[in-house]
């Protein structure tokens, strides 16, 4: 096991001994640690305090960047669809993780596999609720203005 996952286990431990989850984050480029995070969801109430995401967000502010192209993210445990998507829209294009979904399902930690299964369904059939409302006749379009601002 190399350095960079250690260190990210090494999180989720020093997590879970303070009362948080076993989760922790290291975000790696060019060989070198830029940012790490372990869950801090038990410390703000934020439920999008997650360590990659924790790890993504002060890599992001550290570099004034939203793009991570050339990042590899190293995670204790498989990433949760929120921080897999965060991923996906920061450019990261490697994510080497310890502990499987499944492993966090048998610690007590299922919702991650619960939200991948859901995410399977039709829009209609999942089991959050989404109601879509088109815009009003006449009402501006966001979508249209970004597209011209292009």
């Amino acid at each position: 096991m190399d350095s960079f996952m250690k260190r990210a286990i090494e999180l989720a431990i020093e997590n879970v001994k303070e009362g948080g989850q076993p989760f922790g984050a290291v975000l790696v480029k060019d060989n070198s640690i830029v940012a790490e995070g372990a869950n801090e969801y038990h410390k703000n109430f934020d439920v999008s305090g997650h360590a990659e995401l924790l790890a993504i967000r002060r890599a992001q502010q550290q570099f004034q960047t939203n793009q991570l192209t050339g990042y590899k993210m190293y995670a204790s445990g498989e990433p949760c669809p929120m921080c897999l998507t965060a991923m996906y829209f920061a450019g990261i294009e490697e994510v080497v993780y310890c502990q499987s979904v499944e492993d966090a399902v048998g610690a007590g930690l299922g919702l991650s596999k619960l939200i991948y299964e859901d995410l399977k369904e039709e829009r209609e059939d999942r089991q959050l609720k989404m109601i879509r409302m088109v815009l009003e006749e006449g009402q501006e379009d966001p979508m249209k203005l970004w597209k011209q601002k292009g």
